[in-house]
């Protein structure tokens, strides 16, 4: 394994293990409100803190984006991007379908991901060039062709209403020929599942980097294609997102794209 792959790794199932010791406590966590449905709990901030003084401690003159914490060390190549629980609103209402997400850049490039789900003790990994694994076993995007019959993921842009109209434009567009679609709650898990062949495909407006960066990688080494929905590779400053199995994402780019409008962040 990738030496910065087993550091992160292990940070990932400590911050795991934190969330997994609150799980009986939600009536006695303390919620923050950081902007409209967008909450931040105690458990996010030492889930985070715990990441960042593995890696600190591991690479002292790195770079880290974090969720909660902001950023350090911004000159340096590496950048880690952090979020310590992505599915805050899932874990608070006792939905299991929450994530530890780590993301190494190098220079720009995602060299390492890891998205951990501490309830299904599932740790999605990869490494630029590795390939993507799921606990170990090597993982692939699915063969469908198209979206016709296929099973998607997407989510609700809740952070920014002004996007709404044009998201449930692209979802009319979809919804006809798709046999199902999923809307979970953590867009990290999301992108994991497709590169686990769980989904075909996925769209989602509105993401912040931390949300995901760990994905990206996953769904590259796992055989997918993911874009930006100008079909270019600018989903991290945009935060807006279209991935896909090889014989998937052309469909589906091709279904929303129409719909799509100048104002998306």
């Amino acid at each position: 394994m990738h030496p910065m792959l087993n550091i992160a790794t292990a940070a990932a199932r400590d911050a795991g293990n934190i969330i997994l010791r609150n799980i009986d406590k939600l009536d006695r966590i303390k919620i923050e409100v950081k902007a409209q449905n967008d909450f931040v709990t105690q458990v996010d901030r030492k889930a985070e803190e715990v990441i960042i003084e593995a890696l600190q401690k591991a690479y002292p003159d790195h770079g880290i984006l974090a969720e909660e914490s902001g950023v350090f060390n911004e000159d340096s190549d590496y950048k880690w991007i952090i979020d310590p629980l992505d599915g805050t609103t899932n874990f608070l209402h006792g939905f299991p379908q929450y994530a530890v997400s780590i993301g190494l850049q190098l220079k720009g490039r995602m060299e390492v991901a890891v998205v951990f789900d501490p309830i299904k003790n599932e740790l999605f990994t990869a490494s630029r060039g590795d390939g993507a694994q799921l606990n170990g076993k090597r993982i692939r995007v699915t063969d469908h062709k198209g979206i016709k019959g296929s099973l998607l993921g997407t989510g609700f842009p809740f952070k920014y209403p002004q996007h709404l109209d044009t998201y449930l434009e692209t979802f009319k567009a979809v919804h006809p020929q798709a046999a199902g679609i999923r809307r979970a709650g953590s867009a990290a898990l999301d992108l994991a599942y497709v590169a686990a062949g769980r989904l075909d495909g996925f769209w989602e407006i509105g993401l912040s980097p931390w949300d995901m960066a760990a994905g990206v990688l996953l769904v590259r080494e796992a055989g997918g294609i993911i874009t930006d929905f100008s079909g270019e590779g600018n989903y991290l400053e945009t935060g807006n997102v279209v991935a896909g199995a090889n014989k998937v994402y052309p469909a589906l780019y091709e279904a929303i794209k129409p719909h799509l409008t100048d104002n998306l962040k």
